[in-house]
């Protein structure tokens, strides 16, 4: 958008660890934020942390833009939970005035509609699932606000979630850094490692759909019981 690339080493060259801080933020619970490329610039800031990638003339461009290990988790976890927190309060604010909100250059009613699908099929566990499904991640904390989910509930879910996402995508990429290979196939890193956090999000659709299938099955089973008791019944 306006010519800025979203690669993660070009983010970071440009706007260094505040510009981080905000890109998740922003991505974690502002409408305008849903196409930023959170899990590989978290994975990336990481990997940037390591003292291996610190030293290596490729990266330490880079890697002198970006604080300790410790500095950058406390940052990117607060960004990520206080940026869902911002979005379940403007959800709730917005009500379901939103759902008829029309089209826009950064807004499309269909990511909303995916939140919506995504939050009613998996519940409160969906604030901790859609941190790892890019674009569902930034609408669905508003979904939830919408539709006025008991925010003690929201709060322990966006903290966990927060969590799992900010610190453990990034602590990854920091011990993958000490490692040559993925010193030298990032990219090829920084896909695998999307890739493998999805799994969850994927082990759930499919628990979900098998669960939703045997409740059919019972029901099928229970109406033919049904039908058939009635058939059997002597008439009066």
């Amino acid at each position: 958008m306006l010519g800025l690339s979203l690669s993660p080493d070009d983010l970071i060259r440009s706007f260094g660890t505040i510009g981080l801080i905000l890109i998740i933020f922003a991505e974690s619970g502002l409408l305008i934020g849903f196409f930023l490329p959170g899990d590989s610039l978290l994975f990336f800031t990481g990997f940037l942390t390591s003292s291996a990638a610190r030293e290596d003339p490729t990266f330490s461009q880079f890697a002198e833009h970006i604080p300790s290990i410790w500095i950058v988790l406390i940052c990117l976890a607060a960004a990520a939970i206080i940026g869902d927190q911002v979005g379940y309060w403007f959800g709730k604010k917005v009500g379901p005035s939103l759902f008829t909100r029309p089209n826009s250059r950064l807004f499309k009613q269909e990511n909303v509609a995916k939140a919506h699908l995504f939050f009613e099929r998996h519940g409160p566990r969906s604030i901790v699932l859609a941190r790892f499904v890019p674009i569902v991640r930034t609408f669905t904390p508003i979904v939830a606000g919408i539709g006025e989910m008991r925010y003690r509930t929201f709060v322990i879910y966006n903290v966990a979630g927060g969590l799992l996402w900010a610190v453990g995508i990034t602590t990854l990429g920091h011990f993958l850094g000490e490692i040559e290979f993925f010193r030298k196939n990032i990219e090829v890193a920084i896909i695998a490692v999307i890739l493998v956090s999805l799994i969850p999000v994927a082990v759930e659709l499919y628990r979900s759909r098998k669960h939703k299938r045997a409740g059919k099955d019972a029901l099928a089973a229970s109406m033919a019981r049904t039908e058939s008791g009635q058939k059997g019944e002597p008439e009066a």
